[in-house]
């Protein structure tokens, strides 16, 4: 009963901390409010939408059910997840963070997944998308595209490190629907087709819960990436960043990397995108140390998407502390990769002209569009959300937003 009250007493003094420090600090607090407000129209929500919204039908349509046969003889014994697993890892690499969270907890409330399996599963899935490695980090913010190789390359073997290391976690004292260790093309095909016919839903009805669904989470993420910035903007000026950076230096000391990169590190912690700007920001800095500190940061991922994470897990009784131990783990283990990996793989790229697979010129141009049309995209969007909503309503049908 004590560790409870103390819990609310704690809580209520942080809460009333931030209110003081929003009308103390009223202009910084909308400008960190307004960058974080453009950095999740202009790229976050246009970028994700797309995937969320075809994930969303290929689960309805059971492609996911086809997929998870499939890929079981492959999933099961590397990582001990369903095939179904297969699909969520491919979407959260291609589409970056919370669309692994997103599907894991839908599957689990599908009961595709047991509980174990899904805290295995969305704590590898969760990662950043080349999209804004290559782009955002290593092209805006560096104005390095050579390094994005490093980073990518880091970020997503300290994933699959993850996945291969929990596989150890826990019982599995039920089994996951998805049953089957055989590659068999006719069991998957039934698979899907029995799905889809389940799902009674008519194609127009079930694009329009696919949207409504996706848009839905997508306003939550919004909300915690503008929460966030301004948040770690009013630990700035608190001077509570710097408190914790003369802690941080500490670590830094014992690896040996510079201590001008400890209030970058400590902006990382909070949200992923200030942190690494302000790493890339540091002009006299070494560049390999400013690589292993962003490897770092987007492993980790920042209190902001973990708390996106946290928000989308809720609903479900997937536990949260699992995804926290990887996060951790993550961000050492990506750290790691990029210093073994930086001779041979930095220096190869930066020597030579970089593969077009990995992002070439045309990739460059693509992500700068999206950030000139982003807005476009995300008030079209909103329209058509506030539209579907308004009609369902009209009609006494409840619009699903899980």
């Amino acid at each position: 009963m004590i560790p409870s009250k103390l819990k609310s007493i704690i809580l209520a003094v942080i809460i009333t901390i931030v209110a003081v420090s929003l009308i103390s600090f009223p202009q910084e607090s909308v400008e960190a409010s307004r960058r974080g407000l453009e950095m999740w129209w202009e790229i976050v929500f246009p970028s994700l939408l797309p995937f969320f919204i075809i994930c969303e039908v290929l689960i309805s349509f059971g492609v996911v059910g086809f997929l998870g046969v499939i890929l079981e003889p492959f999933m099961k014994p590397l990582f001990r997840v369903p095939g179904v697993g297969g699909f969520v890892w491919a979407m959260g690499m291609a589409s970056g963070f919370p669309t692994g969270a997103k599907l894991t907890a839908r599957l689990r409330l599908e009961e595709k997944l047991t509980k174990i399996e899904a805290e295995r599963l969305v704590s590898f899935t969760n990662s950043s998308n080349p999209l804004f490695i290559f782009g955002a980090v290593s092209v805006v913010f560096f104005e390095n595209p050579e390094l994005g190789a490093i980073l990518a390359l880091s970020h997503y073997l300290g994933n699959i490190s993850i996945g291969l290391i929990m596989r150890f976690y826990g019982n599995d004292k039920g089994t996951s629907k998805n049953k089957g260790s055989s590659f068999s093309i006719k069991h998957a095909l039934s698979v899907l087709h029995q799905t889809r016919l389940k799902d009674k839903r008519p194609f127009g009805t079930l694009l329009g819960d696919a949207v409504l669904s996706s848009i839905n989470t997508l306003l939550m993420v919004g909300g915690f990436i503008i929460l966030f910035s301004v948040i770690n903007k009013l630990l700035i000026h608190l001077h509570i960043t710097d408190f914790l950076a003369s802690i941080i230096n500490y670590v830094l000391n014992i690896f040996d990397l510079e201590e001008m990169l400890t209030v970058p590190l400590m902006a990382g912690l909070m949200e992923i995108t200030t942190g690494s700007q302000m790493t890339s920001a540091l002009q006299n800095a070494n560049l390999m140390h400013q690589a292993i500190i962003v490897s770092f940061i987007l492993a980790f991922s920042g209190f902001s998407v973990q708390a996106q994470v946290a928000s989308i897990l809720a609903p479900t009784d997937i536990s949260f502390k699992p995804f926290f131990f990887a996060r951790i783990l993550h961000g050492f283990l990506s750290s790691f990769f990029t210093y073994i990996l930086w001779t041979p793989v930095y220096h190869a790229s930066a020597t030579n002209s970089i593969p077009v697979f990995l992002f070439g010129k045309e990739e460059q141009q693509a992500f700068f569009n999206l950030m000139n049309i982003g807005p476009i995209i995300t008030i079209v969007a909103l329209t058509v959300y506030i539209l579907i909503f308004a009609r369902r309503i009209f009609k006494g049908v409840t619009p699903p937003l899980r």
